[in-house]
């Protein structure tokens, strides 16, 4: 468990990238700029861990020297509530991603679970917990246990991945946890988060149903949003003001419960919003401990 709060991006920094070093130095990278978590990105891979077993476990050694907590995002190319050969394939993807996962000892493998199509939410909702119940019986027939698998909260209305079926799916299938991606959720119901008063239900909506842990230790995603009728459009940075949700909302709620979340940047300028995420959150703190 993450022992205190961590912030990190979601992929390779650009400026990292500028130097053309190996991506298992990132985790010395990140400690050095005062981050200390790293999703790494598999979203494009197929059926098949594309990634040397040696370079992820290089990823991984160096992630536990420098107390970084390391997970993947899975392949962007999954539907778990398709056509038949559509589930297979795409069962396919989320074992590769978990199996690499595994080589660098990675606490989680994120993914989007899929599109309900023409389907009712409730069938295909049903499709999904078959699917990823035989994803988790695999991983275990190849000994990926300490994997856990993260459905993420969605940004468009037509994707399975509402906040009650990511924490359905949660309850429903082993080895499982939920992500919390804030703009998703912001964008899918139209700018619903404005207040702390707002996270703080979603929190408490996550405590009810799977428990304190669950909520002490959210794996979350966080960047400002554009979105449309239609949902989620395009992930802007924090610097953007005129676009939400509001990080400093989302920092009371989490500093007033002493949360422990993970908290990844996706935004456009990744590690250098979480470093600013980073600071608003340690600023909320330590302005709480001086008024104890």
């Amino acid at each position: 468990m993450a022992n205190h709060p961590r912030f990190g991006p979601a992929g390779v920094p650009l400026a990292f990238k500028a130097l053309n070093r190996p991506a298992f130095e990132v985790p010395k990278y990140l400690r050095d700029e005062g981050l200390d978590a790293f999703e790494y990105q598999a979203v494009r891979w197929g059926t098949k861990p594309q990634m040397n077993k040696e370079i992820a476990e290089k990823l991984g050694v160096n992630a536990r020297e420098h107390d970084v907590w390391l997970t993947v995002h899975g392949s962007y190319f999954l539907n778990l509530c398709g056509k038949p050969e559509t589930i297979e394939a795409s069962k396919n993807r989320l074992i590769a991603c978990a199996t690499a996962a595994n080589w660098m000892s990675a606490q989680l493998v994120v993914f989007h679970p899929g599109y309900y199509m023409k389907q009712s939410p409730k069938d295909a909702m049903e499709l999904c917990v078959k699917a990823l119940s035989g994803v988790v019986e695999s991983m275990k027939a190849r000994g990926i246990v300490e994997v856990k698998l993260g459905p993420e909260t969605a940004g468009r209305p037509s994707r399975l991945g509402s906040l009650d079926e990511v924490l359905t799916l949660c309850e429903r299938v082993d080895s499982t946890e939920p992500v919390i991606d804030w703009a998703h959720i912001h964008a899918r119901n139209g700018g619903k988060l404005k207040t702390a008063s707002d996270f703080q239900k979603i929190v408490d909506t996550i405590e009810k149903r799977l428990g304190t842990d669950a909520v002490r230790k959210l794996h979350c995603h966080f960047t400002h949003i554009e979105f449309t009728e239609k949902g989620e459009k395009r992930h802007h940075t924090l610097y953007e003001a005129e676009y939400g949700p509001d990080f400093q909302c989302l920092a009371t709620v989490i500093a007033e419960l002493g949360l422990k979340p993970v908290i990844i940047s996706e935004s456009p300028i990744l590690d250098v919003d979480a470093q600013k995420m980073r600071n608003i959150l340690f600023e909320k703190l330590e302005k709480r401990k001086s008024h104890k």
